[in-house]
């Protein structure tokens, strides 16, 4: 719920361990929300079926789940799944560089504070990190001074340094002109290719590179259709799903 709307409803959805998928769908839908669920952000209430009013009984509580698991540590889970949230890393007062940021991040801060001390091993694995996201060249500029899409690369290692199984990636062609679209989607694609499984959301079709073999359509806060590329990717899916016409050539 948000206030008295329901945001999402009736929303069953399961993706497996290692698999990427692509979750589309328009400006409103509900995308953020259910990310916002798994972030715990927001908690799912079970519903009377007369009205958006929270039952004070319910047979089966609704819960988001992941591998299994209701409750998790935050260190631990950062291990399995990596997050990147669609705002740009936020500014901090002071001189903080691309490095230290990555770094700060085994620490759950932006920067680094006196009393955080990282280790020779997260020093590495930061710097592996931005490697990985071709942003080593970056790693002494003070983030302030980064474009958005040499922004989004560092935040992109800021979550690969705890070398997760799967990336979360919540609209990140937003803010990034054309050219930083396109080594976006160059890296995920490398990503997916690595061995680390992507949850791509968006609304953009662009974004969604061939390695992502399922897409997730979401309208009006519920699944619209879910299915392999072949099967959503058709223009008449998209055009009825965004109230648009839209062409989608061979590819």
């Amino acid at each position: 719920m948000r206030g008295r709307h329901a945001a999402l409803s009736n929303l069953n959805l399961t993706i497996a361990r290692g698999e990427s998928v692509a979750i589309l769908g328009p400006n409103g839908c509900g995308k953020s929300t259910l990310i916002g669920a798994i972030l715990r952000e927001f908690y799912p209430l079970a519903a009377k079926e007369s009205g958006n009013e929270p039952a004070k009984e319910s047979g089966k509580e609704p819960a988001v789940r992941i591998l299994g698991r209701d409750l998790w540590n935050l260190e631990e889970l950062r291990a399995l799944i990596g997050i990147v949230k669609n705002n740009l890393l936020p500014p901090k007062a002071g001189v903080v560089s691309a490095r230290e940021l990555v770094v700060s991040s085994f620490f759950g801060s932006v920067g680094l504070w006196n009393h955080q001390q990282p280790t020779a091993a997260m020093w590495r694995a930061a710097d592996e990190a931005l490697e990985r996201t071709r942003a080593s060249h970056l790693a002494d500029r003070d983030i302030d001074e980064l474009s958005s899409g040499e922004a989004r690369r560092v935040e992109i290692a800021r979550a690969l340094a705890h070398r997760p199984g799967t990336l979360l990636l919540d609209e990140p062609a937003n803010h990034l002109d054309p050219r930083a679209q396109a080594e976006l989607r160059t890296l995920v694609r490398d990503l997916i290719r690595e061995g680390t499984a992507i949850i791509m959301v968006t609304h953009h079709v662009a974004d969604v590179v061939p390695e992502i073999g399922r897409i997730i359509l979401m309208r009006s806060g519920a699944i619209y259709a879910d299915g392999s590329r072949r099967e959503i990717l058709r223009s008449e899916v998209l055009s009825a799903l965004f109230d648009h016409p839209i062409a989608i050539g061979d590819s």
